[in-house]
């Protein structure tokens, strides 16, 4: 396989798989990009490559680096940004859960934290059967909240090897 036609393919997959762990298609492809490229990349290179506009670039390049995945750099002589990936693979994983986490299992812990509170007549047993099921999954979200903070606690090559046998 030629370089050009691995790289396309290896951009698709990534923005694929993206798409399936409910990331933005176009954002994956971008940081795909980046993660592949040797040097930083200018928006009109990512544009070009990707065929996007200049607005969807920015707009994905602007949401990886808030997830701190992208870095923007400046060259000497030129007044463009460009833009680099974290190649760290392990950094990334950890970046990636970190925000995860954020943005979904804490939110999910708060709500069902202001749900232990609930009052009302019982006569008919559904405020009980509530308390109940929220106490489970406020159980269960609390324990994969603290499973994950080891996980992004955890030195590089212990996270590697426990990830490695989850696959075996």
């Amino acid at each position: 396989m030629e370089y050009q036609e691995a790289k396309n393919k290896f951009v698709q997959a990534w923005g694929s798989l993206g798409n399936k762990w409910g990331v933005n298609r176009t954002m994956a492809q971008v940081h795909a990009l980046l993660l592949i490229s040797p040097k930083p990349l200018s928006a009109e290179d990512i544009m070009g490559e990707l065929s996007i506009s200049r607005g969807n670039a920015y707009i994905n390049l602007r949401a990886l680096i808030d997830w701190r995945l992208v870095f923007r750099e400046s060259q000497p002589g030129d007044r463009r940004d460009f833009f680099r990936a974290e190649k760290n693979m392990y950094l990334v994983a950890m970046r990636i859960l970190r925000e995860r986490r954020r943005r979904e299992l804490e939110p999910v812990v708060a709500l069902l934290d202001q749900f232990q509170s609930v009052k009302g007549d019982d006569a008919n047993g559904e405020i009980k059967e509530f308390k109940e099921i929220v106490s489970k999954l406020s159980s269960f979200t609390q324990n994969a909240d603290k499973a994950v903070e080891r996980l992004l606690s955890a030195e590089e090559q212990w996270f590697f090897g426990t990830l490695l046998s989850l696959f075996k």
